[in-house]
């Protein structure tokens, strides 16, 4: 969805990670009814915001706040946007049903309606969706992997009835997944899967919680929200000799990462007058977190392992926010605030102002939006270590302290047809206090975060910086009459420095990213009770940059090794995808019932996307990998 926003980058069949303005898709903060969560989806990995199956049910949704720069002072920890989702209640009056089955998103099943037959607002929403991948292949359909994902999700909100101690609201969500690689069933244009490499990965996640608000006078009430939060990610590499016999294979690399996060937060609104309120809140977050990861990748079976990482500990994060509205006119709004943070793990802290100027004509609107961010590194990068050649444990990556960025931007937005508006933001955003190496390399923990692990690099210090800046132009026509339209570009610029001072473009530093996106719905029949949907997006984004391998030393390693000497000199070809939906919708006029199916033509033009440039230790060469070509996706949904 929001990958056809302005500024939002989103090229990568294999993962759904958002990449805002140059930003790193790990400065994405995910809230989930007001508070912070784990990235909700499958097959993610601790640190990361994105993954390849998203959990999160569409069916389940509301709505959601998604800010990409310079947001208000009630959000902290995020560097590069914040995306705040809101779970439905169920139907308060009636029983109502979903049943649904998706090619990728699976089977699926939704209940809901009223907890009692009084009338009082109080509901349940239940849903689980269970994985169908498994048919597609069996049609052929290419998923980008010939290992079968295997996973269930869950999602649910019960809503009691309000009463003299306020209302309260019981959430949760979660998911499990699996998959295995075995070299037998891939091929070379695998997105994950090596020939020469058995890999067995199992994840899972878990957010449960509770939200009160009360009011406390008819002026003021108080939010809160309490939730525990658990993910677990284990993967076992196994290692085939070369050539490949498929005869004997050991492990090679491991990983056991567990974390379990309690979480609480509560603020107070107060509505002095029509000019002026006022939010004051608080936010903890208790972390208990294990890593071990262990390697030895390219060496033989007798090699001893190398620990990348082995902790067990316990941290805190702090918040604590105060944001006032003003509005002394009709026309201008002034909403200003203070945000701080403090890390109790090795004493982190930041106070960051923020403030936003909105000024309203009567079809235009100006605005003004200035921030600093701060943003603790991903738990993993704290926890990376290397052993030296005489024994030594370099752990300095647990000082490591936040990485921090100035936010401007300039818009304008005016609405010049009725149904329609125009918007265009100009930003640039500074950031320092970056991880990078000691010893003077174009290493940046800036261009981490859009894969299954972070590099490890260890004994990093804060002092690397990097600048985003551009400029985004939205075309929209809100839907009505059954046609809608919206049209994004943007033209951005995303380097960085590393420990070497010498500026280069980061990973994420596309240059371009353009959508359009429309549709239009037909009624039909005789009480124009049905309808036919088309719906068309095209996207086109310019190549990412990648660092070269090393061919010579990836030979001598027997494993991908990159020129380190060249960091992200090399871009990839642009990306170019095209889609298009027809729908059909009938609703029952005898009975309360609803039927919808659709036809999801994904990549028409069957492009080849290049997806990575890879080593084949086999061939010893370097070769591309190409992302999913044309896929036809259906769905069917009953609704009783």
């Amino acid at each position: 969805m929001v990958s056809n926003f302005a500024g939002v980058v989103s090229a990568n069949d294999s993962r759904n990670d958002i990449v805002v303005r140059g930003n790193s898709p790990t400065g994405v903060l995910w809230r989930i009814e007001g508070i912070p969560s784990p990235s909700p989806n499958h097959f993610a990995t601790q640190g990361t915001t994105g993954g390849p199956v998203s959990a999160l049910n569409t069916n389940a949704l509301k709505t959601s706040d998604f800010y990409t720069g310079a947001f208000p002072a009630e959000y902290g920890n995020a560097n590069a946007a914040v995306f705040d989702i809101q779970l439905r209640t169920g139907n308060s009056d009636k029983q109502e049903s979903t049943v649904q089955l998706n090619l990728f998103s699976g089977l699926e099943a939704m209940l809901e309606g009223p907890l009692n037959n009084k009338k009082n607002g109080a509901s349940y929403m239940i849903g689980y969706r269970y994985s169908f991948v498994q048919i597609g292949q069996s049609l052929g359909l290419n998923v980008g992997t010939k290992s079968i994902p295997k996973y269930q999700d869950w999602v649910y909100n019960i809503q009691l009835a309000k009463g003299k101690a306020g209302k309260i609201n019981f959430f949760g969500m979660g998911g499990i997944s699996s998959i295995d690689f075995i070299v037998k069933d891939v091929d070379t244009t695998d997105f994950y899967a090596r020939q020469d490499q058995d890999g067995y990965s199992t994840n899972n996640f878990t957010v449960v919680g509770a939200k009160h608000s009360i009011d406390v006078s008819a002026k003021s009430y108080i939010k809160t929200v309490v939730s525990y939060a658990s993910t677990k990610a284990d993967y076992d590499q196994y290692q085939y000799a070369l050539p490949l016999t498929y005869s004997y294979r050991w492990l090679n690399y491991q990983v056991k990462s567990n974390s379990s996060t309690f979480r609480v937060s509560s603020f107070i609104n107060t509505k002095f007058n029509a000019k002026i309120s006022l939010r004051s809140g608080v936010l903890a977050e208790f972390f208990h977190t294990s890593s071990y990861v262990i390697s030895r990748d390219g060496k033989p079976e007798t090699a001893p392992f190398e620990v990348q990482q082995n902790y067990s500990g316990n941290s805190g994060l702090l918040q604590a926010y105060s944001q006032l509205r003003y509005k002394p006119s009709n026309n201008l709004t002034v909403i200003g605030g203070i945000h701080a943070m403090y890390y109790t793990a090795n004493q982190s802290n930041a106070v960051e102002p923020r403030i936003g100027i909105n000024y309203q004509l009567r079809k235009s609107t100006f605005l003004f939006n200035y921030g600093l961010h701060s943003q603790m590194q991903p738990l993993p990068v704290y926890y990376t270590q290397s052993v030296s050649n005489t024994g030594s444990v370099n752990d300095g990556n647990k000082n490591l302290g936040f990485t921090k960025a100035h936010h401007f931007v300039l818009g304008y937005e005016r609405r010049f047809i009725k149904d329609w508006r125009v918007k265009a933001e100009t930003y640039y955003q500074y950031l320092y206090n970056v991880p990078v190496e000691v010893a003077a390399t174009g290493f940046s923990i800036l261009n981490a975060g859009a894969d299954f692990t972070f590099p490890d690099k260890a004994g990093l210090v804060n002092k690397g910086t990097g600048i985003n800046y551009g400029a985004e132009l939205t075309i929209e026509k809100f839907l009505t009459k059954g046609f809608y339209v919206l049209t994004s570009t943007s033209v951005f610029s995303s380097k960085y420095k590393g420990s070497d001072g010498v500026e280069r473009n980061t990973t994420f530093n596309y240059g371009y990213a353009s959508n359009i996106l429309a549709g239009k719905e037909w009624k039909m029949g005789k009480s124009k009770r049905n309808a036919f949907t088309v719906d068309f997006k095209l996207t086109n984004i310019g190549g990412r940059y990648a660092t070269p391998v090393d061919i010579a030393a990836s030979i001598a390693q027997n494993k991908e090794v990159l020129d380190e000497t060249k960091y992200n000199s090399e871009q990839l070809k642009g990306y170019f995808r095209m889609d298009t939906k027809f729908g059909f919708r009938i609703n029952s006029s005898k009975h309360k019932l609803s039927h919808t199916f659709y036809l999801d033509l994904q990549n028409v033009t069957n492009n080849k996307n290049i997806f990575l440039r890879r080593y084949n230790p086999e061939k010893q060469t370097i070769g591309d990998v190409n992302q999913i070509g044309f896929f036809p996706d259906i769905l069917y949904r009953l609704q009783f």
